[in-house]
């Protein structure tokens, strides 16, 4: 990964609460597993930053490089790495995502987050 690419990753990491690495952008993914954790976050009113890794193949490879993390999408809450769509899917059903931005001073929409409990039950 290039020094610009790596400076790039984390500038935008450290100056968002809430970041997604995702293919396309959170109003238009551009693959299911993108769509699904834009979805969740878009649902859930939660504020973050999106990154399209499809318009920079230094940030597309660079961001699996950082994270040591072999897919895309990827979460990232207050600088640490979250996971990938399954982990974010586990984490939403389990209401450990709802815990983590709690602990993170992250707002989001409680109501929805058990809505999305409530229809996955």
């Amino acid at each position: 990964m290039s020094d610009d690419a790596k400076t790039r990753i984390e500038d935008t990491v450290k100056a968002n609460d809430v970041v997604l690495f995702m293919k396309g952008t959170k109003t238009m993914p551009q693959c299911g597993f993108s769509s699904r954790v834009a979805g969740v976050l878009n649902y859930m009113g939660v504020t973050y930053a999106d990154v399209n890794v499809l318009e920079d193949e230094e940030v597309r490879q660079g961001i699996k490089d950082y994270s040591d993390w072999p897919t895309i999408p990827q979460l990232y809450v207050k600088g640490e790495f979250v996971g990938g769509c399954d982990i974010i899917t586990e984490m939403t059903l389990s209401g450990e995502l709802d815990q983590l931005f709690e602990s993170s001073g992250v707002t989001y929409d409680k109501d929805a987050a058990e809505k999305i409990r409530e229809a996955n039950a």
